[in-house]
Formats: structure tokens, C-alpha cells, sequence
């Protein structure tokens, strides 16, 4: 048998990353991004979506998230690196897959938090009109606004990881508090039973419950459980406290916007639908839901306390995803992909050049993308695209890499893994064609800004590029768009009748089938064409499970 090179730390060039968080700052960090702006908004787009059908959505989404979140458990305990959905592609297909998804993440972590800015304004603008105009868009000054709220959380992060996790605590005790506040205090003023039957229980049958999963912004809410993961570099005992911040965090929130969903309903008036049912809610307050139903059933009081939390919950959670798109393009930069200054600290340990473009194309990103609404879909879709490498990784690395200890193992985990990449594509699927269309944009030109940092030798740790063992991912990627262009989802909605482009071509679950057809195909396809063990041994290097500080 080969003898195997003992693993030992290797010497850092910079102040490095400090090992400092603690099992409650690991769930309060993954709990603090699951708790944000889709709390404010997601009961509303949801029920939109599907009507009293949405509780089965949330079901649906809580599902798929907590096979994902097991899935990343494994591979979190195992490999506690900064980046980490970033870098376990890298790991099991090389370097062509692992700058992919490291696109795919980083993509996804620095466009969160522009959204939860953008949710913030949209309560403001309720008692602010001067943020955004009539169409919900910014205004001059109201982008003003934004580029303080991104500029705050820069600055919290360059104070360091530690005092970091103590302000997110804070503010995640009080995200927590006030959902729960309102469902009990909500729940007990008002409850009409007879909103659950009102034009049947799907009034848009199974393509509606399908596609609020992914439009209406459910897995948007339940995403952040991997924030856990990207900071596992930090952790001070990553082996037993990543897999029970990762499934922790998901449980709370699955109870808490389900718990969510069954008042908003049952608090709507009669006057809610009479303009056309679940497809066109209307009262009061509109811009922010669950404060306009406060208002409409005299709860100004607790309508207050939403303002202003509206404000506190997407603001935390926008904190730390700009950490975590800072932590994210470290690894990036530790693997070869991008520009060496990613991996420069300061003494306190922040990556602060990482920092400061994440600040940058924050401000960027308001412009394509006015409204809470219009970037929901892309950053959901952006995200479940991230979370498809890790179920890909998972099969490989329990043969590349069997020997290293496993602090969580998946039981059954060579059928959950293929299951979760499934899920993963069917949640993709679902978002709608105008949205991935866009999507494949974006990603061509990650490659072309990963493949310039290649040319111009940014960085000397420039991998060389594993074609052979990525061979299946331009054929997964083009056959995804091929299937979303002749399906029949659109962002909008089943109650829309505005096209987006899809042919409408494949009935609904011939659809269903195919993806997972497919995806069976893609997943067992990568893992007959991994990486020799051997390499997979040379790319994960030094990584080690650190015991109790």
C-alpha cells in the first residue's frame, strides 16, 4: 500500500485566519443569514404563488435544504477550511471544477447582501418615500442609503472575526425574538380559518407549489445554513461544532417561517382578495407584510417594532455575507484561481482586500437589480448552483480520501449524496427560465475574469487545469439551460401570464423525470472521471480536523 505523507500545518505568509468562534456563534452565524429579509417578504410571494398550497412548499424546501445540509456537514467537519463550498469541488475534480464553483459561491455570497439592503429600503420607503420611487426603485438618494448600509458592514467586518460574531449574536437574538413575537401575538389577535379553503387548497395546482419554492422566495430564506461551513477556518473546534451548527440553524428557521406562513394566512381580511385572489393580495402596507397586516388589524404597536426590525434582520444578514464573500475569495485565491492580494490580512485577521471588492460590486449589483423581487429568483438560483458541487464532491471524496476521520458521517450517505444533487437541480429547474438565461451570463463571465487572472500570472499558485476530471461540466451546465428553455417554468409564476421565453415544450413531471434522469447521469458521470486519489491528496494538503481549543 502507498505510504502516505503525514499532513502538518503549513507556514503561513500572512497573519492567517484565528481560530475564535464557538459552537453558539457557529449556529447564531448560519442562523443570522437564514433569518433575513425572506422572513419579511416570503410569506407574501408565497402565497401569491400558491395559495394555502405554500405550507407544502415550505415543506418541500425545508426537505431539500436539510438533505443539502447534511451533505455539507460531512464535508464541513471534515475539511474545516475557510470557502469551504468553494473548495470541496476542488478537492475531488481539480482545478477547472473547483474555480466553477468557486465562481458559483462567490457569485452567490456577494449578491445577499445588496438583497437584504434592498429589503430594508423597501420598508423604509413605506415612511421614507424619498428612497424609491413609485416602481420600487432607487432613487438618487435612496442608492445613497444603500451605499451607507454596505459601507457599515465593511467596516464591522475589518474589527475582526471575534468582534464579529459577538455583534451578529446580538442581532440574531433579536432577528429571532421578533418573527416569534409575531406569530404569537399575530396568531392570537386574529385567525380566519376559512382563508385556508379560499379558492381551493392549490388554487394553481402542482406547477404553483413547485415554482414558489424557488420564485417566491422559500429557499432563498431557508439559504445560510452553510455560512457554518465558509467560516469552519475559524472555528475552534470545527469537528464537533460544524455538523450541529449546520443542521441546527436549518431546524430553527424551518419552524419559525412555517410557523410564519400559517398566520400570515389566517390574519389576511376578506378584502384581501378582491382583486383576483392569492395571485393579487392587497392592503394596507403592501410594502411590508407583515406590517401592513399589523396595521389593518390594529396592531400599530407591533407594526412599529416590524419597521423597525426591518431594518436590524436584513442588515445582519447582510453582515455577514459580506464576511463570508471576503472568506470566499481567500480560498479562491488559496487554490490558484484569483489574484493573490485576495489572501492578504490584516493583524486582526480579516481579508481585507476581499473585503473591499465585496463592498464594490455590492454597489454594483443595485443597478441591474432595483428590487427586492427582481433579485430574489437570480440569487436563489446562484446559490442551489453553489450547492450542487458539494453532493458531487461528497461521492468522491469518500473514495479519494477514505482514511481521514470523519467527525459527522452521513449514514447512507452514497444515496443521499446523488439524491441532494437532484434536489439541487430541481430547485434550479423551477426558478424559471428568465432567470437561469441570466445566470449563464454571469457565469460566462466569471470565466472570462478567471481565465484573465490565469493569463496575467496574478497569482504564482496558478493551478494547472483538470479538463479531464471537469469533462461532464459544460455538459452540465448547457443541459440545464437546454431543459429550462423547453420547460414551462418562468420566474413570474403559473398565475402570470407574462412569457419568459420558455417553450413550454416538456409537460409537467416528464420534466421532473428528465432533470433527474439527467442529473443521475452528470453525478455518476464526475465521479468516473474524479481526480487520481493521489492528486486529490496534493490539492487538500494541510487541512487538518482541529481539536478543542
Amino acid at each position: 500500500m502507498e505510504m502516505r505523507k503525514p499532513l502538518g500545518p503549513a507556514a503561513p505568509r500572512n497573519p492567517g485566519l484565528k481560530r475564535e468562534i464557538g459552537l453558539v456563534g457557529l449556529i447564531w452565524t448560519s442562523e443570522g443569514s437564514i433569518i433575513g429579509s425572506g422572513w419579511l417578504f416570503g410569506a407574501l410571494f408565497a402565497a401569491q404563488a400558491a395559495g394555502t398550497a405554500a405550507l407544502v412548499s415550505w415543506g418541500i424546501g425545508a426537505v431539500a435544504i436539510v438533505i443539502l445540509a447534511f451533505v455539507h456537514a460531512e464535508l464541513g467537519a471534515m475539511y474545516p477550511v475557510a470557502g469551504g463550498t468553494a473548495r470541496f469541488p476542488h478537492y475531488a475534480f481539480g482545478s477547472a471544477a473547483g474555480a466553477s464553483f468557486g465562481w458559483f459561491s462567490w457569485l452567490q455570497a456577494v449578491t445577499v447582501a445588496p438583497i437584504e439592503v434592498m429589503a430594508s429600503l423597501n420598508y423604509l420607503s413605506v415612511h421614507a418615500p424619498w428612497v424609491q420611487t413609485g416602481k420600487n426603485h432607487l432613487t438618487p438618494a435612496g442608492y445613497g442609503l444603500a451605499v451607507a448600509f454596505m459601507a457599515f458592514f465593511v467596516v464591522v467586518n475589518f474589527f475582526g472575526i471575534r468582534w464579529l460574531a459577538h455583534t451578529n449574536s446580538v442581532a440574531t437574538w433579536w432577528k429571532i425574538a421578533v418573527p416569534v413575537l409575531t406569530i404569537v401575538v399575530m396568531g392570537a389577535a386574529v385567525f380566519h380559518r376559512h382563508n385556508f379553503g379560499h379558492q381551493g387548497f392549490a388554487p394553481f395546482g402542482a406547477k404553483g407549489v413547485l415554482s414558489a419554492i424557488s420564485t417566491s422566495g422559500i429557499i432563498f430564506a431557508l439559504l445560510g445554513f452553510e455560512q457554518a461551513d465558509q467560516l469552519a477556518g475559524e472555528s475552534r473546534d470545527p469537528a464537533r461544532d460544524i455538523p450541529r451548527a449546520v443542521i441546527g440553524s436549518i431546524l430553527i428557521g424551518v419552524l419559525i417561517y412555517l410557523a410564519l406562513q400559517v398566520v400570515f394566512i389566517g390574519a389576511l381580511p376578506h378584502t384581501a382578495f378582491a382583486h383576483g385572489g392569492w395571485a393579487n393580495l392587497t392592503f394596507s402596507g403592501k410594502a411590508g407584510p407583515f406590517a401592513g397586516l399589523a396595521t389593518s388589524i390594529g396592531l400599530g404597536w407591533l407594526a412599529t417594532l416590524l419597521y423597525i426590525d426591518a431594518v436590524i434582520s436584513p442588515s445582519g444578514t447582510g453582515l455577514i455575507y459580506v464576511t463570508a464573500t471576503s472568506r470566499v475569495s481567500y480560498g479562491l485565491s488559496r487554490n490558484g484561481y484569483v489574484p493573490a492580494v485576495f489572501e492578504r490580512t490584516t493583524g486582526r485577521g480579516v481579508p481585507w482586500f476581499g473585503l473591499l471588492v465585496a463592498f464594490a460590486v455590492g454597489l454594483l449589483v443595485f443597478l441591474p437589480f432595483p428590487t427586492w423581487q427582481k433579485l430574489v429568483g437570480f440569487v436563489t438560483s446562484a446559490s442551489v448552483l453553489m450547492y450542487a458541487g458539494a453532493p458531487l464532491a461528497f461521492g468522491c471524496l469518500r473514495k479519494q480520501d477514505p482514511h481521514r476521520p470523519r467527525p459527522y458521517r452521513l449514514p447512507g450517505g452514497l444515496f443521499w449524496a446523488p439524491l441532494a444533487f437532484v434536489i439541487a437541480n430541481l430547485i434550479i429547474y423551477w426558478a424559471g427560465w428568465d432567470t437561469l438565461w441570466r445566470l449563464g451570463v454571469a457565469i460566462v463571465l466569471g470565466y472570462l475574469l478567471l481565465g484573465g487572472s490565469a493569463l496575467l500570472r496574478l497569482n504564482p499558485k496558478a493551478p494547472h487545469l483538470d479538463w479531464r476530471h471537469a469533462q461532464w461540466l459544460p455538459a452540465y451546465l448547457l443541459g440545464m439551460g437546454v431543459i429550462s428553455w423547453q420547460g414551462g417554468f418562468c420566474s413570474t409564476g403559473p398565475a402570470s401570464k407574462v412569457s419568459c421565453g420558455a417553450t413550454d415544450a416538456l409537460p409537467l413531471w416528464w420534466d421532473i423525470g428528465l432533470i433527474a434522469a439527467f442529473s443521475l447521469v452528470i453525478y455518476f458521470w464526475a465521479q468516473a472521471v474524479r481526480l487520481p486519489d493521489e492528486e486529490t491528496q496534493e490539492y487538500i494538503g494541510s487541512v487538518e480536523v482541529v481539536p478543542g481549543a
